[in-house]
């Protein structure tokens, strides 16, 4: 007798094991949940025809896995079968190093969609950006392939070439990327003083030292700006997510009180409440926070909690929309499942899933261009001879550090401004 006969008499008894239950429900009133009876026999008669008249043979194990991905799969984008590698690839990721081309994925229409580059990982240098769609690797039709098949292409030998054919919105055809893969180390917290008061911390993914990597961020801001930091701009562009509790850690850093995230799922342990601990890295420093469609999952807890608490001003374009809840349930034989088990939702209940987090001030996609011709304004510093206050050296350096930033980093450019105006707000000038 082989496996598939085998397969169908253990079937055959649960079938039948059912029907004494179902039995024993009628005398007892007590309620059983139910099996699908037609729908597991109609699941072995298809079985039984792919082993019998399948153009090659396929073995069982490889069937029953595909059976796994393919119910996950119906499910919703995110919910999918972990085999031994990409389990590993999964617990990788979120400890900060991993092979591979640095980019966040999902899929959409049976395509790969990139919900954001790492920063400073093979993708973003090769320009790859939040909202392409992969329709080939290397010439393969990504067009039905599953999302775990996707990923293992992408990953592969350090120094090795993969071109990915690309759709963008606003490119009138497809085009090929050249990537180079690469180990892959994400650091997820990186700071500086834009100008004399005002600090900056772009975080680029939650991962679980997350939060303490962003109290020594601050401290450091601090310590450059002499104890006294105007204001502050958290940047979330671009950051795929990760891990909850990171997301929580990092909102905390900025609330002295409330409900910073809950989730709600159909688990008795899906039901969790985050309230934020009396003490705040920067006490009431205006912040600013930048998000934009490559923000998403932990990024939006973040964005929608420090919204809600009216902590902070949300400045860019509307975030990703992701506000589920993925839990990892390991299995035998090193492989796993990841299942959406629940909702995210703010402090003022607002669900994040498929809406996202609305920015307070949307800043539109622009680009800084310089115009060509003549200036035909004449200020008194364009007079021969003008007097100067003796600061002009400086202010011509702050003014072309202005325009600089201006070029670098529009978006960057106008969260300042708004930081300056929210300082002078606070202090009452």
């Amino acid at each position: 007798m082989n496996k598939t006969f085998y397969f169908l008499i253990a079937f055959s008894f649960l079938i039948g094991y059912h029907s004494v239950q179902a039995e024993q429900q009628a005398q007892t009133a007590t309620p059983v949940s139910s099996l699908p009876l037609d729908e597991i026999r109609t699941f072995t008669e298809v079985f039984q025809k792919i082993k019998d008249g399948y153009v090659e043979e396929v073995d069982d194990k490889t069937l029953l896995e595909n059976a796994i991905r393919g119910m996950l799969a119906g499910l919703d984008p995110h919910s999918t079968y972990l085999d031994d590698t990409a389990y590993k690839g999964l617990q990788e990721g979120t400890t900060g190093e991993f092979g591979g081309l640095g980019i966040e994925v999902g899929m959409e229409n049976g395509f790969v969609k990139v919900i954001s580059p790492i920063d400073d990982t093979p993708a973003q240098r090769a320009g790859i950006k939040a909202g392409d769609l992969i329709v080939k690797m290397d010439n393969t039709p990504v067009k039905g392939m599953d999302l775990g098949d996707a990923i293992k292409l992408m990953r592969g030998k350090v120094g090795t070439d993969i071109t990915l054919t690309i759709v963008r919105e606003g490119a009138e055809a497809p085009f090929d990327v050249v990537v180079t893969r690469d180990i892959i180390t994400v650091k997820s917290v990186r700071s500086r003083t834009l100008e004399s008061g005002y600090g900056y911390v772009r975080i680029s993914s939650f991962q679980s030292h997350t939060g303490e990597d962003l109290i020594k961020a601050l401290n450091k801001l601090k310590k450059e700006n002499s104890n006294h930091l105007k204001g502050m701009i958290l940047d979330l562009r671009n950051n795929p997510g990760g891990l909850l509790g990171a997301a929580v850690s990092v909102s905390d850093s900025f609330l002295t009180n409330g409900l910073i995230v809950y989730t709600q799922g159909r688990l008795e342990n899906s039901e969790l409440r985050f309230n934020a601990k009396p003490s705040a890295a920067l006490g009431k420093t205006p912040l600013v926070v930048l998000v934009n469609g490559g923000s998403a999952s932990a990024s939006e807890i973040v964005a929608g909690a420090l919204q809600d608490h009216r902590r902070a001003v949300i400045m860019g374009q509307p975030t990703f929309g992701k506000g589920s809840v993925q839990t990892v349930l390991p299995m035998k034989n090193d492989t796993a499942v990841k299942l959406t088990t629940a909702r995210y939702y703010t402090p003022s209940g607002r669900s994040i899933q498929a809406e996202g987090i609305q920015p307070d001030v949307v800043i539109e996609r622009l680009r800084y261009e310089e115009t060509s011709g003549p200036n035909l304004q004449i200020k008194e510093r364009d007079l021969s001879g003008h007097l100067t206050q003796g600061e002009e050296e400086k202010d011509q350096k702050s003014g072309k550090e202005k325009e600089s930033l201006a070029k670098e980093d529009y978006e960057l450019y106008e969260a300042l401004n708004m930081l300056k105006g929210l300082a002078l707000l606070k202090s009452g000038k």
